[in-house]
């Protein structure tokens, strides 16, 4: 069996594009996880994308995985709820002033809480602002990322809000696979 993906790839071209959410109520902070780590982003990659068929990363070895979250310009931007992780962003500086949301989203316990448009805002601030923090990167042109059809429900929403505008769209066919979920079992 298979099933239908579209994806959509989306940008802002200037700075000015980001408009952003308002910040939601209660204890929510976003910290940068400074210190590059394997282990940490290997749990927020299964707890937000485990129920949405994030698999792309989960064949890496320890070394692959440590070697993608420290090279240069790569940056992981977490949500916190009263000291809980929520959610992440996380940031790649590519070519000629380009910057990647590579991945993005919120653990499902957290979703539905105005905390996604918030993180949305303020990582794509961060992918704007990246060179300040990454000496003899090229001032941000560009911010980019896609999203699916098998996405969550209000993610190309977020993204429109946010003032990123579509420019590519791919339809294919994908074996249809189970969710591999965080471990089963786990509420959403």
């Amino acid at each position: 069996m298979s099933i239908t993906v579209t994806t959509w790839s989306l940008e802002q071209t200037s700075s000015a594009d980001l408009r952003p959410a308002a910040e939601p109520s209660g204890e929510v902070r976003i910290v940068r996880s400074e210190v590059p780590s394997a282990e940490f982003s290997r749990f927020l990659y299964t707890a937000v994308g485990g129920d949405i068929h994030w698999t792309d990363r989960l064949g890496l070895t320890y070394a692959q995985w440590d070697e993608a979250v420290n090279r240069p310009g790569v940056e992981t931007w977490v949500a916190y709820e009263k000291g809980t992780p929520a959610g992440y962003i996380e940031l790649e500086a590519q070519e000629e002033g380009v910057v990647e949301i590579v991945y993005f989203g919120l653990i499902p316990a957290f979703r539905g809480r105005r905390i996604g448009g918030h993180l949305l805002s303020y990582g794509t601030a961060r992918a704007w602002d990246l060179a300040d923090r990454w000496p003899g990167r090229p001032p941000t042109k560009r911010v980019w990322l896609h999203t699916c059809s098998k996405d969550g429900p209000h993610a190309m929403d977020n993204y429109r809000k946010r003032g990123f505008t579509l420019f590519d769209t791919k339809v294919e066919e994908e074996p249809e696979a189970v969710a591999p979920g965080p471990w089963p079992g786990a509420r959403g």
